[in-house]
């Protein structure tokens, strides 16, 4: 009863963070988010925020290195502080979900036994809040980057990822994909999974356990949700609905549609386009497979007005 609370707590928070959210503008093209001054956390029905100066302060701050960065695509060296003490001092316990909201409309899905991790060989979160190419593996150098953070621009935007981003260190140890590496992130909430929280993203309950479009399901909770609706369900607001008023599998060859996936650009390209291309390390053929069948099926699962 106490589990079903807690998810009952969480699950009014996340509507009231969702909501909060509505005010906050997009990050539009050419915009530096430098200027946000804090970051919001909702766990166990509880909110709180930090800024940038409280953050800057504690004393667990340090520099990381991070070798193959996915939204730079180069080794990078940042300011950081560990997520896994802020979550854990405020409540959040392992088999919570944390829900992590961009101001573009970017969702990210992390699991939070995933994020409370601090075993040294495995991935570890951290909340970045500026490069640190001034600085060397013991610290801040004098010559390092001021409080107020240093971002570059991101390669082929009109934008940086500041003032706050989630990084991994030793990603690959836990298969944390890029779609778990939000940047100009405005909030945290606690609450419970995507797919227990929206029902229309929901496959037939007639289908065998090892079915692929359920394996679909799980796959595009994590890398597809972050961007896209499914039946006008989800939190996402950056990409279109991919079912309604048409799914992808209406209007794309089997063939073309695994490419778009895979690749965007090798379909079709224009200057507003923002979804990544994913290697096969990120998004394996057979995850493709998975996302295209899940897809197929819920063209058939059409629910709600057509957007």
């Amino acid at each position: 009863m106490a589990h079903v609370t807690r998810r009952v707590r969480a699950g009014v928070a996340a509507i009231a963070v969702a909501l909060a959210l509505v005010s906050l503008p997009p990050v539009a093209a050419g915009l530096n988010a430098a200027e946000v001054p804090a970051v919001s956390f909702t766990i166990e029905g509880r909110a709180f925020s930090l800024d940038r100066e409280a953050l800057l302060k504690r004393p667990d701050l340090t520099v990381i290195d991070v070798p193959d960065d996915v939204s730079y695509h180069r080794p990078m060296r940042y300011k950081a502080v560990p997520l896994a003490p802020i979550l854990a001092d405020h409540g959040l316990a392992a088999d919570d979900h944390l829900e992590v909201a961009a101001l573009d409309g970017f969702v990210a899905q992390l699991p939070a036994a995933l994020v409370l991790e601090t075993r040294p060989d495995r991935a570890r979160a951290w909340l970045a809040l500026s490069t640190a190419d001034g600085a060397t593996a013991d610290g801040p150098t004098a010559d390092g980057p001021t409080a107020g953070g240093d971002w570059p621009t991101l390669p082929d935007k009109d934008a940086d990822p500041g003032p706050f981003y989630v990084v991994w260190t030793n990603a690959a140890a836990s298969g944390v994909t890029q779609e778990q590496w939000p940047y100009q992130v405005a909030s945290f909430t606690a609450t419970v999974p995507l797919l227990d929280r929206f029902p229309p993203m929901r496959v037939a309950e007639t289908l065998p356990a090892d079915a692929p479009e359920r394996k679909g399901e799980q796959v595009f909770a994590v890398q597809c949700a972050a961007c896209h609706k499914i039946n006008g369900a989800g939190p996402a607001e950056l990409g279109p609905d991919l079912n309604l008023p048409m799914n992808p599998t209406e209007y794309f060859q089997p063939a073309a549609l695994k490419k778009l996936i895979r690749n965007t650009k090798s379909v079709r390209s224009w200057p507003g386009s923002v979804m990544p291309a994913f290697s096969a390390d990120e998004l394996s053929d057979a995850d493709i497979d998975h996302i295209v069948a899940y897809l197929s099926h819920m063209a058939g699962r059409k629910a709600g007005p057509a957007k």
